[in-house]
């Protein structure tokens, strides 16, 4: 009997196994299903979260507006500022991007444009890159506020200063700094991409779309109206000025600091760029006191450069490998005693100094570096060594103060909050990538390397009252004046409309604001240049 309970019994546990066995499965099935509902409720409340608290640009246009009163230069100004966002849209009215801006408005009136503005020049500022916020522009040239800065030094540590422009240009006009779209404040919106506007001709379409929205938002169409460019700025400018008016918008003035019209002197092989560079060399030389008999003014030696360029250099330039050792002679010591080079250093370049080696390579027994924005300052490298500077003094000299002052400026004065980064640059999103490629007017085919010159001399055939104002500093290596002068000598215009371009000259670099002593002469010259092109 006992035997009998004890085969019954191993018998219920062999049977009870298998479902024991499946029971155990179905909670472990059920336990993780659980799991998985537990997980997926947690990513959908943290994805609601980063939702809600995503930092996107506002599709409807917003600003803040301000009122302040300065006293600078013996005057006291009353003016508003108003930061805030500019919606540009598609032919189909979509929102593509929202553009940052901040206006300086003389007076301190209500907002009624179309009645106090009408006949009041404005004027539209843009730094470069391509890529670059306007904070440059906005914080170091002719704004109400300013950075101090003493060129050509190196400014301290904060706090900075900050304060009232002496220099700024409420005088004679309303100002409007715009940041491209990817910088400072301004973004794409929705389903907009990155190649929708890094690019010559995308870019100069959505300035275009942003420079109308906000003349037609604010009633400034019956306005005299000019537009200022730095460095590339310039490159946008040329091209800006020959689409606005393209789309029923026609300028009064193009004012182009530091301009780089004309790319295709890059080109590898091509000796305009060794020519072009050669009265900025003779600028830096002369500075720095490495060249001899130095006559009392940089103008006169510039000159002296300028005319050694033209003729003899691009001659023997022009002949390549078939120049003579003695015309080769002849042109490196007259080289050498206009850039402060040594003849075998020049010859061994084979006449071509590239301004990598030339910044390197002036001070080199001194064991200092020039800058190439600004050649007046000198950078100290590890050792004396090498073909080129390990980084640029005249741009680690300044940025500090100028990154520190909008950021502060544009919260603590304006008033203006946002939850974005302000960026310095496009260039810091990942996928940033330019499009060089520019359709010139009268061209059927995009060419890889754009001038623009191209685009502002049709601007000014058919607006035969358009101005423009060309500034320039000696010293500037970047965007070297000599070709500037070239570029804007061959704009193709009639003879009798010459007279309506206007170059002038500076002893800064290629930020001419931050020598104060050039800002003053770079202010005078736009109020008479504002009397001419927008009386």
């Amino acid at each position: 009997m006992q035997d009998i309970l004890m085969a019954a019994t191993v018998m219920a546990v062999l049977l009870a196994g298998p479902v024991a066995a499946q029971d155990s499965a179905q909670d472990a099935a059920q336990h993780d299903e659980l799991a998985k509902k537990a997980k997926d409720k947690h990513a959908a409340k943290v994805a609601r979260e980063v939702a809600e608290s995503w930092a996107e640009a506002p599709v409807e246009e917003q600003a803040v507006t301000t009122r302040h009163t300065i006293s600078a230069g013996g005057n006291t100004i009353d003016y508003r500022a108003r930061a805030g966002t500019l919606t540009i849209r598609n032919k189909k009215g979509k929102p593509e991007a929202s553009v940052f801006y901040v206006a300086y408005l003389a007076g301190d009136g209500e907002d009624d444009e179309a009645q106090d503005r009408s006949g009041r020049p404005l004027t539209f500022f843009f730094n470069g890159g391509p890529g670059s916020a306007s904070l440059w522009l906005h914080m170091g040239s002719f704004a109400p506020m300013r950075v101090k800065t003493g060129s050509p030094v190196s400014i301290g540590p904060p706090p900075y200063e900050f304060g009232p422009n002496p220099y700024n240009l409420l005088g004679v006009t309303d100002m409007v700094f715009i940041d491209m779209v990817g910088a400072g404040y301004s973004r794409m919106l929705g389903a907009a991409k990155g190649e929708d506007f890094w690019g010559v001709d995308q870019d100069v379409d959505a300035f275009a779309r942003s420079i109308m929205r906000y003349v037609t938002k604010f009633d400034r169409w019956n306005s005299p109206k000019l537009i200022f460019g730095e460095s590339y700025g310039t490159t946008r400018a040329g091209a800006l000025a020959y689409q606005l008016q393209e789309r029923g918008m026609a300028l009064n003035g193009v004012i182009l600091l530091s301009s780089v019209l004309n790319y295709g002197i890059d080109q590898s092989g091509f000796d305009r760029y060794f020519i072009a560079m050669l009265p900025s060399y003779s600028a830096a030389a002369w500075y720095h006191k490495q060249v001899p008999n130095r006559p009392d003014k940089v103008a006169d030696f510039v000159q002296e450069a300028r005319e050694f360029a033209y003729g003899p250099y691009a001659e023997v330039l022009s002949k390549g490998n078939s120049a003579s050792q003695q015309e080769i002679d002849r042109v490196a010591a007259r080289m050498s005693d206009l850039t402060g080079l040594s003849e075998d250093y020049i010859e061994e370049s084979d006449l071509r100094v590239d301004l990598s080696g030339f910044r390197k390579e002036l001070l080199r027994d001194e064991r200092l570096t020039i800058g190439r924005f600004d050649s007046r300052y000198t950078g100290i490298d590890p050792d004396a060594s090498g073909a080129e500077p390990r980084f640029d003094a005249s741009s680690t000299a300044i940025t500090g103060a100028f990154v520190a002052s909008v950021r502060d400026h544009l919260g603590t004065t304006l008033k203006y909050e946002s939850p974005l980064h302000y960026r310095l640059s496009a260039r810091a999103v990942e996928e940033f990538d330019w499009d060089w490629e520019h359709t010139a007017p009268g061209r059927e085919w995009p060419e890889s390397t754009p001038n623009t010159a191209v685009d502002l001399g049709a601007a000014m055939r058919t607006n035969p009252y358009l101005k423009v104002l060309s500034l320039n500093g000696y010293y500037d290596m970047a965007t070297p004046f000599f070709q500037t002068e070239y570029d804007l000598s061959h704009l193709d215009i009639e003879a009798d409309r010459v007279e309506d371009v206007y170059l002038k000259y500076y002893p800064s670099g290629h930020m001419i604001y931050l020598n104060p002593d050039a800002l003053a002469m770079m202010h005078d010259d736009l109020v008479d240049f504002y009397e001419v092109a927008a009386p």
